[in-house]
């Protein structure tokens, strides 16, 4: 039995081991960071820790969140460092079975495939299970 804490983007239902998350939370004030990559939201201050924010939604060529919709932050462990994740919305935890696990659907988007490692099917919908590691690089 695996464990992940979900969470939503675009409306679809997303997944990281709990074993990667370090914290949920809401939004914080971010720092822009002069000519990084535009999937790079910029930097927050967490508890006096400066942590890098990556956009999911423009990291998988989602479209841009609605103005004044504030994302939520899963800050993640990478390389034993936190990063943040900004999300649409955070879930709960799930707990997934290994039978339930199947590779990435046909359906997604190359740019999608490249950081999701698999589903799982849940009883009411597709839980996508996304690799941090590629995710953030």
């Amino acid at each position: 039995m695996s464990q992940y804490v979900t969470f939503t983007l675009d409306g679809t239902l997303y997944g990281v081991d709990v074993l990667r998350v370090q914290e949920a939370l809401r939004s914080h004030t971010r720092t822009r960071v002069p000519l990084a990559p535009e999937t790079v939201a910029g930097l927050v201050n967490l508890r006096g820790q400066v942590v890098l924010t990556v956009d999911l939604r423009t990291r998988l060529s989602l479209a841009a969140r609605e103005v004044g919709v504030e994302p939520m932050m899963v800050v993640v462990r990478v390389d034993d460092e936190a990063i943040s994740l900004l999300v649409d919305e955070i879930g709960d935890v799930v707990d997934a079975d290994a039978d339930t696990f199947a590779p990435p659907p046909d359906t997604l988007e190359a740019e999608m495939r490249s950081v999701v490692v698999g589903a799982h099917k849940l009883d009411d919908r597709l839980l996508l299970v996304l690799d941090v590691d590629r995710a953030v690089a």
